[in-house]
């Protein structure tokens, strides 16, 4: 797995490529709470070259979306494949987690 982050305007913009798996969710869980505990709570999450999600991956993603949402933020989510949208869907989080095509339209929504 590779992850990245930057700053767009107030937003934090998280890249992932590959996969996040049982050896690779705890950098996944800390990238974001440590996004989280300086403050920053509103992530956008670039999934285009993500190819797999965990369990692991998928608590991580919804740990962060409950702190984002105490401090008056939230988690979205870009491009997501197929395989991760279905993924998604069967765990419920397509009710939870707002998608969007490009990073444009995602950071726009805060």
């Amino acid at each position: 797995m590779e992850i990245s982050q930057k700053p767009l305007k107030y937003v934090d913009i998280v890249t992932v490529n590959g996969r996040i798996d049982s050896a690779t969710a705890p950098e996944f869980d800390n990238t974001l709470k440590g996004l989280l505990e300086h403050g920053r709570k509103k992530i956008v999450l670039d999934f285009t070259g993500l190819d797999y999600i965990s369990s692991a991956g998928l608590r991580a993603m919804l740990s962060a979306l409950k702190s984002a949402k105490n401090g008056g933020g939230n988690v979205v989510l870009v491009k997501t494949n197929e395989r991760i949208r279905d993924t998604l869907t069967l765990v419920g989080f397509h009710t939870l987690f707002l998608q969007f095509d490009n990073v444009i339209d995602a950071v726009d929504t805060f």
